[in-house]
């Protein structure tokens, strides 16, 4: 099984055994809030493609910044001198060009700009008000184009066009007639497949070569997940992610011109396959990625697999993963992690055996002082399975603790095993910190994933509460400080637990969370238009659902909220409405409320700019500590 009930389904004396029965550690110091949530000392390393050239993100004026050096030196290179905004997302075309996309103060309108490796050449390539733009395929091969998608021509809409990145010049491939959601090209970057969707069904698209037109090949309800990779070693069939008859979504080969699934390539019984990996060097499929209660591999290259065993045995002390590699796969990026640690990156070369330290992300982060990652299950009301995690604060005895509830955003995601900031900042403050994979999390399957549908409020919040009170009966939380924090969905249902369980929680924080689903749905950007009806029959329609929306939007029943609130929210957010939220915020106030509220003009869904994030987490560990009773650091008091 996924998780062991005996190991699981824990009584309190037993649960005291596990936590009680070995030697007790001593309490971590109060570790600095910034050190937790600074930019990372170096980070994002990537390899060119000829294997010269090692590009990696770095703090430049509390700006992440691109950075290049020699994959044998450590002569550093930094090419891009951006003060406003951090990197985060950028790539090789050729050895000697870097691109990377930037928003403008949280819009999630991504321009792709272009940059030679010694700091010239700079081109803003999409230079246009107002639009969005993607990657669909680098063309490792060609570097001088990329593959990208646009909705410059109507902002709900995305063509797709092939780009020059010394120049910006433009070539339109294919224009999209209005109901195109992807595109997807071949191993010789020939856009061969798409999807297309009227909001519930959505048709599988395909042609055999450039100059054909699309054909629809398949069509499958949004209920079903089909998600394709990419093409196989021949160009002929292509492997993807699906669950198409079957719960848990699993690796397949599809062959197109059959239009049916020919062999299941590798399927897991207790959760769902959510990556497949191929070479670059050879197109061929080397392993595929799943998550129990850690990442799993199962790798069909002996070679791949042998790389990976023998990192493993030189670095044991942590999970170890391939982060990147030079195009003929000789040398190679290693990175580290653990619940306790952001890890660090190798250089690894094949041929000579050498593994080389490249930095660690967060040096100054002491694991010996972080807290460890446990998997829990506990068994919800209507005996449904919930799985998720417990972190305990070091050194105190796992006994009427102050605790953090922490529902995970999406809410179509999930939680995962490994280092996560917030976590380990409240740990270290001395809550303990449950993080619940509610039903409609992703990763489960599909029943799992569809208990979830039109459930906000409902049976998502009723996993989300049953879990506080599973804490409880296990005599680890303290009944009377008992928080709830999140961001996002996570922060919809911080609101949700105080609005309709007011007597659980003491305090919570709503982290650019959305209040009313009313205008969450008929407020969505509009490149998400095609998934409107797919958002009614998951979430809930406004007009047919009109009664259960307004009673389970915390907006509508801020006279339930009785205990202090936090909100936090940028001035730009594109997903949740800031007028509303204040108005929110006004109406807690002049019912005598205590609300906190804090709104960044430069900020979008969330606080990128490490000033914003330092005052955030300050204000949440001043709040969390006068009301739960946790730790604060001098400077936060």
């Amino acid at each position: 099984m996924l998780y062991s009930k005996k190991y699981f389904l824990l009584t309190g004396l037993l649960f005291a055994l596990l936590f009680q029965g070995c030697k007790k550690e001593p309490e971590s110091p109060i570790i600095p809030l910034e050190d937790f949530f600074k930019n990372p000392k170096q980070t994002n390393f990537q390899l060119s493609p000829n294997g010269e050239k090692i590009s990696f993100l770095q703090p430049y004026k509390n700006r992440m910044n691109l950075f290049v050096c020699n994959f044998d030196s450590s002569d550093i290179v930094r090419i891009t001198s951006d003060t406003l905004r951090d990197i985060d997302s950028y790539f090789w075309s050729g050895s000697n060009r870097l691109v990377y996309l930037q928003d403008t103060d949280g819009d999630e309108n991504y321009k792709l700009i272009a940059v030679n490796i010694d700091g010239s050449g700079t081109v803003n390539l999409t230079p246009f008000e107002r639009t969005k733009v993607y990657v669909i395929d680098d063309l490792p091969d060609n570097d001088d184009e990329m593959i990208i998608a646009m909705n410059r021509r109507n902002p709900s809409i995305f063509d797709a066009y092939k780009i020059n990145v010394n120049t910006g010049e433009l070539t339109l491939l294919m224009q999209n007639p209005g109901n195109i959601t992807s595109w997807f090209t071949d191993n010789k970057g020939v856009l061969r497949l798409a999807t297309s969707s009227n909001g519930l069904t959505t048709d599988l698209l395909y042609r055999d070569n450039a100059s054909e037109p699309f054909r629809k090949i398949m069509s499958y309800n949004f209920r079903d997940e089909f998600e394709p990779a990419f093409f196989t070693e021949d160009n002929k069939n292509i492997y993807a992610l699906s669950n198409i008859g079957r719960d848990k979504i699993a690796a397949v080969e599809f062959d197109p011109v059959q239009a049916k699934e020919i062999k299941t390539v590798y399927e897991n019984s207790e959760v769902d396959v959510s990556k497949l990996v191929k070479s670059e060097k050879n197109n061929k499929l080397i392993v595929a990625v799943y998550s129990t209660w850690k990442k799993q591999f199962h790798y069909f290259d002996d070679n791949a697999a042998g790389l990976l065993k023998e990192i493993e045995n030189k670095l044991p002390a942590y999970e170890s993963i391939i982060a990147g590699n030079d195009r003929n796969e000789d040398r190679f990026i290693i990175r580290t992690f653990s619940d306790k640690s952001l890890g660090a990156f190798y250089s690894f070369d094949s041929k000579s055996k050498t593994l080389k330290k490249l930095s660690d992300v967060s040096p100054w982060l002491n694991e010996n002082n972080m807290a460890d990652m446990k998997p829990i299950s506990f068994q919800a009301r209507d005996g449904m399975m919930i799985n998720g995690y417990l972190t305990l604060p070091k050194g105190l005895d796992p006994v009427d603790l102050p605790t953090v509830i922490y529902p995970h955003g999406g809410p179509w995601l999930r939680d995962y095993w490994g280092f996560d900031r917030d976590v380990q900042f409240l740990a270290n403050r001395g809550y303990a910190v449950l993080q619940i994979n509610y039903r409609g999390s992703t990763g489960y399957g599909r029943k799992f994933f569809e208990a979830g549908f039109k459930e906000w409020g409902q049976k998502m919040q009723n996993d989300i509460t049953d879990g506080a009170n599973w804490l409880i009966k296990q005599s680890i939380a303290d009944s009377t400080k008992i928080g709830i924090y999140g961001y996002s969905y996570g922060g919809y249902a911080a609101l949700a637990g105080l609005t309709y369980t007011p007597n659980l929680y003491a305090c919570g924080v709503d982290y650019a969370g959305i209040s009313n689903i009313f205008t969450f749905l008929n407020s969505v950007p509009p490149y998400w238009a095609p998934f409107k009806k797919m958002l009614s029959e998951m979430v809930g329609d406004p007009v047919q659902d009109s009664v259960m929306l307004r009673k389970y939007s915390p907006f509508y029943h801020v006279d339930k909220i009785k205990v202090p609130v936090l909100i936090a929210q940028g001035k730009r957010d594109p997903k949740v409405n800031i007028n509303e939220t204040a108005l929110l915020v006004s109406r807690l106030k002049a019912r005598g409320i205590n609300v906190e509220y804090m709104v960044k003009d430069n900020e979008g869904h969330g606080f990128k700019k490490e000033e914003n994030r330092f005052e955030f987490y300050r204000a949440m560990e001043k709040f969390f500590g006068k009301y739960l009773g946790g730790r604060t650091s001098p400077a936060s008091k």
